[in-house]
């Protein structure tokens, strides 16, 4: 398999095995109107195995805009290289957001979250390690 390098885009790197469709749901990018190939299972010194994805940005300007607070939700031990001219520029590592907004939903069917219209989904982080998120308004542990 040939998977030929990028001019101008992103290449997001060392995403856990099996997980790039999700990242890419997380972090709104339409595969269907998107360039950009996915790399799954592939080998990792590091983690053993891991999937890739690289966005090409055809006009070579603006680039495709990451969420860095997304991805460090759902890949936490991703990096994403920014590519220009055919080179990485620049190296970004995500980090565990200490609270996010509108990334997560609350399954408690009594939070204010669920029952009224138009309130914004918040989480805080409450324990790094077990990457635990709890709902502002109710507590209610986030499921991802």
């Amino acid at each position: 398999m040939e998977v030929t390098s990028i001019q101008n885009g992103i290449i997001i790197d060392h995403v856990p095995a099996g997980t790039a469709l999700k990242v890419l749901e997380y972090l709104k990018i339409n595969p269907a109107k998107t360039k950009l190939a996915l790399i799954m299972n592939t080998d990792s010194h590091l983690y053993g195995t891991k999937d890739i994805i690289k966005i090409e940005d055809e006009d070579g300007k603006k680039g495709p805009s990451i969420d860095l607070d997304v991805l460090g939700l759902v890949a936490r031990t991703a990096t994403v290289g920014i590519v220009r001219g055919g080179r990485i520029v620049e190296k970004k590592t995500p980090t565990l957001p200490e609270h996010v907004v509108n990334i997560l939903t609350c399954r408690n069917p009594r939070c204010v979250t669920t029952t009224e219209r138009g309130i914004e989904q918040m989480f805080h982080l409450t324990h790094s390690e077990r990457q635990e998120y709890r709902c502002d308004y109710c507590d209610e542990e986030a499921k991802l």
